[in-house]
C-alpha cells in the first residue's frame, strides 16, 4: 500500500484539493531554521487570508524536528519524517473531522475499531471541557473507557504565545500483540499516538485573555513512519519498507548485519536522509558553523563518527552510495532531489573529506594531550575540547584513553556539555521564538521591501539575479542571492537609491489570482516554483516588480520609510546575502 497516496485520494473525494509540500527551509520565517508541521506554510492562511485553493486542503509535507536529535538510535525518531495533512479553513470542523480521521484509518487502512483510543482536552478556567469531541468518539463506537481527558500539556495548541490555539484530540494505536486493556492508559507506552487534530477556535491576546475566533480552522498531523510501522506490524519504524533499501545499503558497505549494530545503522540511515533533503532543497544550504548550516555539518559528521563505528572505510564514497539509494526513493515525489542530485552528492563528498582531515587533526591533538598530562586523567576542559573543535565524541575520547591506561573526568564532561546545550537552547529560544503571532506591521513591510531589492539587483547587476532565500524579523531583513561577485560600493548605492526611488513613487501594491502557468507567461517570478498549487496568488507593484508569492504586502510603497543597506557579504558559493533596513 502507498499510505501517501491513499491518504490524498482519500481526502481529495471529500472535497479537497492537494497543495504541494513546502520547502523545508521556510521563506520570510524567522522563527524557526526549518518546516517543522504540515501547518507552517500554511500560517498566513489560518490567520484568516483567503487560500487561492478553497478552504479544503491536504498534502504531505517534509518536516525536520531537531528536539529529539540525542533519541536518533532508537526504534522510532527521526529528524527528517513526511507529515499527512488535511486542513479546514473556516469550513467543517470538529464532527466531520473526527469523522473523516475515523473513516480512512477503520475502512481505508482496515484498523479494528478495538486496537484505537482518543485523547481530548479537559478543559481549564479560559476554555471548557471538550465534550464535542467525545461525543464525536462515542457516537463513532470508542467506548468511554478508551477517552481519555488531558490538560494544557498534553491537549491544547498554540503557536508562540499569542495568536490562534485550541484544544485538539489525537488517536492512539495499541502497537503490541498482547491482549488490549478495556480502559486506554495514555501512560502505557503501548499506546503510540498515530494522528492528531488540532481544533483552532480560540485566539489568545497580547493581555492573555482567550476569544473565540470568527474562523474556526481544523490542522491534522500524521506521521507518515510511525504509521507504515503500524500497517506492517512491526515496533522498530527502521524495519518497515520505508527503511528497508537504505538499510540494506549500509549493511552492504559495512559487511556487518543489522541485528547487533542498530544504533550506529539507524543513526547513518537517519542522518544521510535528512543531510539529502536539507542539500537538496532550492535555498542552497550548505555545511557551515551558523543556523541550518550548522545542522548538516552535524548530522553529516555524526554519520561518519558512526560508519567508523562499524569500521567502514571513511575515505571511500560510502556517504555518497547510500544517498543515492534515499534520492532514488524520493526522486518523484520531491522534484528538487532529482534536480539537485548532483550539488547533493557534491556536498556529502565534500564534507566527508574535510571531517575525515579534522579527524586526523584531532587525532594528533590527542598525542599531544597524552605527553601533556598530569597523572592519570584527562581533565573535562581537555575532553570538551576534543568534542567542540575536533568533533571528538566522548566515547571515542574515552576509548582512546582507556587504549593508553587513562581515565577521563566524564562526570565534569556532562556538566561542560549540558551548560553548552543550555546555552545553545536559550540562544535558539531567543533567536527562534514566534510562529502564528510573528507577522506583524513591520514584518509585513519588510516583506514587500524584499521584492523591491529583488527587482533593483535585476537592474542593476543582470536580469540573471535570482533570490535564493530570505529572512525576516520585525528589526531587519535578510535577502540571499545568486550573484558571481562581491557587490561594488557604487552597485550596492545604487540598488539603495533605485529602491528609494519606487518607495518615494508611492505605486500601488496589486493582488489577482490566476493560474500557475499563465502567471510564468505573464513573467511573473517565483522563488520556489514547485512548491505553488496550480492557483497562485500574483503581488505586482506598478510595473517594477511582479511576483508568486503568498503575501502578505503592504499597499502602497509610500509605506516603507527609508531602504537602507547595512551589510553586503558571501553567503555560499555563487550566492550572495544582503542585510537591510527600513527607517
Amino acid at each position: 500500500m502507498n499510505l501517501k497516496k491513499e491518504f490524498i485520494e482519500y481526502f481529495k473525494s471529500k472535497g479537497h484539493v492537494e497543495i504541494p509540500s513546502a520547502p523545508l527551509i521556510p521563506e520570510n520565517d524567522p522563527s524557526v531554521l526549518f518546516n517543522t508541521a504540515g501547518m507552517q506554510p500554511l500560517i498566513p492562511y489560518l490567520m484568516g487570508k483567503k487560500h487561492p485553493e478553497g478552504t479544503r486542503l491536504c498534502d504531505y509535507q517534509k518536516c525536520v524536528r531537531l528536539t529529539d536529535l540525542d533519541s536518533i538510535g532508537d526504534k522510532t525518531h527521526h529528524t527528517f519524517f513526511e507529515m499527512l495533512g488535511n486542513w479546514s479553513l473556516g469550513d467543517y470542523f470538529k464532527k466531520e473531522s473526527i469523522e473523516y480521521s475515523f473513516e480512512f484509518l477503520t475502512k481505508v487502512l482496515n484498523i479494528p475499531i478495538e486496537k484505537l483510543a482518543v485523547t481530548v482536552f479537559e478543559g481549564n478556567e479560559d476554555i471548557p471541557r471538550d465534550e464535542v469531541s467525545a461525543s464525536v468518539w462515542k457516537s463513532l463506537g470508542i467506548s468511554e473507557d478508551r477517552i481519555a481527558y488531558l490538560g494544557v500539556d498534553d491537549n491544547f495548541w498554540i503557536a508562540g504565545e499569542t495568536g490562534p490555539c485550541g484544544g485538539d484530540t489525537e488517536i492512539f494505536y495499541f502497537r503490541s500483540s498482547e491482549e488490549v486493556p478495556e480502559v486506554f492508559d495514555p501512560e502505557d507506552e503501548r499506546w503510540v499516538e498515530i494522528w492528531n487534530n488540532v481544533f483552532m477556535e480560540y485566539q489568545k491576546g497580547e493581555d492573555g485573555k482567550i476569544s473565540e475566533l470568527s474562523q474556526k480552522n481544523v490542522d491534522t498531523g500524521m506521521g507518515l513512519e510511525r504509521v507504515v510501522a503500524v500497517l506492517e506490524g512491526v515496533t522498530d519504524n527502521y524495519e518497515t519498507s520505508i527503511w528497508k533499501e537504505i538499510i540494506a545499503k549500509i549493511e552492504d558497505i559495512s559487511g556487518k548485519p543489522y541485528k547487533g549494530n542498530e544504533t550506529s545503522m539507524r543513526i547513518i540511515a537517519d542522518h544521510i536522509r535528512t543531510s539529502v533533503f536539507i542539500s537538496a532543497d532550492d535555498a542552497g544550504i550548505v555545511p557551515s558553523n551558523t543556523d541550518q548550516g550548522y545542522i548538516l555539518r552535524r548530522l553529516i559528521r555524526r554519520a561518519i563518527r558512526h560508519a567508523k563505528k562499524l569500521e567502514i572505510d571513511t575515505n571511500t564514497e560510502f556517504l555518497e552510495e547510500i544517498a543515492k539509494v534515499v534520492i532514488k526513493k524520493y526522486e518523484n515525489d520531491y522534484p528538487e532531489i532529482k534536480k539537485n542530485k548532483d550539488i547533493v552528492l557534491n556536498i556529502l563528498k565534500n564534507e566527508r573529506i574535510k571531517f575525515n582531515k579534522t579527524l586526523e587533526k584531532g587525532l594528533k591533538e590527542f598525542s599531544k594531550v597524552l605527553k601533556q598530562i598530569d597523572g592519570k586523567i584527562i581533565n573535562k576542559d581537555i575532553a570538551f575540547k576534543l568534542y567542540d573543535t575536533y568533533g571528538f565524541p566522548i566515547e571515542l575520547t574515552k576509548e582512546l584513553a582507556e587504549e593508553s591506561g587513562l581515565k577521563v573526568d566524564i562526570e565534569g564532561f556532562n556538566e561542560k556539555f549540558r551548560a553548552h546545550q543550555e546555552l545553545s537552547r536559550t540562544s535558539s529560544a531567543g533567536k527562534f521564538k514566534g510562529g502564528l503571532a510573528s507577522t506583524g506591521e513591520a514584518e509585513v513591510k519588510y516583506h514587500t521591501a524584499t521584492h523591491l531589492l529583488n527587482a533593483a539587483l535585476k537592474r542593476v547587476i543582470n536580469k540573471d539575479v535570482h533570490q535564493k532565500g530570505s529572512n525576516i524579523t520585525s528589526e531587519r531583513m535578510r535577502f540571499d542571492f545568486s550573484c558571481d561577485h562581491k557587490l561594488t560600493d557604487e552597485e550596492k548605492r545604487n540598488v539603495e537609491e533605485l529602491v528609494n526611488d519606487w518607495i518615494r513613487e508611492d505605486y500601488p501594491v496589486t493582488v489577482e489570482e490566476m493560474k500557475k502557468t499563465d502567471a510564468v507567461k505573464s513573467g511573473a517570478e517565483a522563488m520556489f516554483l514547485d512548491k505553488y498549487s496550480d492557483i497562485v496568488t500574483v503581488y505586482s507593484i506598478g510595473d517594477v516588480s511582479k511576483e508568486i508569492c503568498g503575501g502578505p504586502h503592504v499597499k502602497h510603497t509610500g509605506e516603507l520609510g527609508k531602504f537602507k543597506i547595512i551589510k553586503e557579504e558571501a553567503s555560499s558559493a555563487g550566492v550572495r546575502r544582503i542585510k537591510a533596513i527600513l527607517e
